[in-house]
């Protein structure tokens, strides 16, 4: 039995002129034990989807289990066995930190002391903090705060919403290695995050646009399959030299990446072209490398593939 199983899920939403499609015929499975990321930007539906899972939004239609459980039929047994943490920070602002988990805690009819061998290598990171209102935490606490509270009852399955979203990059590091101990102890997690330089911590990943799957599969084999040969372009106007790029005929796809803008040519054109036509644009200091391609690159290939 798989821990979740989505089959041909489709939800919509009303709007004044027409109707929004956040989920367009979704359908993937998650292993016991996998750590499972849903990359992707903002309304790629993510949120949406993490929501049927977490039986707090009915799918126009198709079906979802978790732990064989239907998301419908079923969302008492999966409210019991699921940990949920929302993109935005969802817990009473005015409690303390203590009095937060002791309240998620009562919820399930657990206590903070019988289940703290789980919690305790994230907790004790700001348990030194505990009287301190929850309003009143860094980003970074308010996140180790929010994963203590969807641990506490000791669920088999966590499902986190964006949660590395508005944090610095320290405590996104921190964050990634408490779900890999997690994950340790045969915790099936589904992530989802718009940073593409997150994939790579996951054993498998759903890139995800405009409501539907481009691909799904392991972060190393999705690189593998970047079948292009990738460029690296830089020069002293940046955004004038974008312009440039995506105006000349021969280039298939330019887009922003770091220090360079990153150019896929189509077949059977040369480096030298492209070093010619920038180069009659007047471009000073310009720089042309080779580049390795990443989960990025991939995920920008396969959007303008489906967008074509």
């Amino acid at each position: 039995m798989k821990a979740v199983s989505v089959e041909h899920i489709i939800k919509t939403y009303p709007d004044k002129k027409q109707t929004i499609t956040a989920l367009n015929d979704i359908s993937f499975e998650v292993s016991k034990g996998e750590l499972f990321g849903i990359i992707g930007p903002d309304g790629a539906g993510k949120t949406s989807l993490f929501r049927i899972l977490t039986t707090l939004l009915l799918p126009d239609s198709g079906k979802a289990t978790v732990e064989g459980f239907d998301t419908e039929k079923d969302y008492k047994a999966i409210r019991k066995i699921s940990g949920y943490m929302p993109g935005r920070f969802s817990l009473y602002q005015d409690l303390s930190v203590i009095e937060n988990l002791q309240f998620f805690a009562t919820i399930f009819n657990t206590s903070v002391e019988e289940n703290y061998d789980l919690i305790k290598d994230i907790y004790s990171q700001i348990e030194p903090f505990k009287h301190r209102r929850a309003g009143k935490l860094s980003g970074g606490m308010k996140q180790k705060l929010a994963l203590s509270c969807a641990l506490i009852h000791r669920p088999t399955i966590l499902f986190l919403d964006e949660p590395t979203t508005g944090v610095d990059a320290v405590s996104r590091k921190e964050f990634w290695e408490m779900l890999k101990r997690l994950k340790e102890q045969g915790i099936t997690i589904l992530v989802s995050t718009p940073y593409m330089d997150e994939a790579g911590m996951c054993d498998r990943v759903a890139l995800m646009q405009s409501g539907s799957i481009l691909t799904i599969d392991t972060p190393e084999k999705i690189v593998t399959s970047f079948k292009h040969t990738l460029w690296g372009v830089r020069a002293n106007q940046m955004y004038r030299l974008l312009n440039d790029l995506k105006a000349m005929p021969e280039v298939s796809h330019a887009y922003p990446s770091g220090i360079y803008h990153h150019v896929i040519l189509k077949n059977g054109t040369e480096k030298q072209l492209l070093q010619q036509y920038l180069e009659g644009k007047g471009h000073a200091e310009l720089e042309l490398i080779q580049s390795v391609p990443t989960i990025e690159d991939c995920f920008m290939n396969l959007m303008e593939h489906t967008d074509a």
